[in-house]
């Protein structure tokens, strides 16, 4: 038997559970796009070199993860 189906037949019986449960992936997502539009309306309000650091970049990256839960939170999955 090869290395790959014992793998397979090992996890079986440990189903994948994800750190975030579908049923919080809303509430998640909307938090995320929340926080981003205030990081993105903070910096647009401080736009400087300085600020980028401390606004745009945390925006931007909650602005990907968030859109990402809320696409699947509403069933379109990527």
């Amino acid at each position: 038997m090869s290395a790959l189906q014992e793998l397979w037949e090992a996890s079986a019986s440990q189903p994948f559970q994800p750190t975030i449960s579908k049923d919080s992936q809303f509430t998640v997502g909307a938090v995320l796009l929340l926080l981003a539009l205030i990081c993105t309306g903070l910096f647009g309000l401080n736009s400087s070199f300085k600020s980028l650091p401390i606004y745009a970049l945390p925006a931007s990256l909650a602005f990907g993860v968030g859109s990402v839960y809320m696409i699947c939170a509403v069933g379109v999955y990527v």
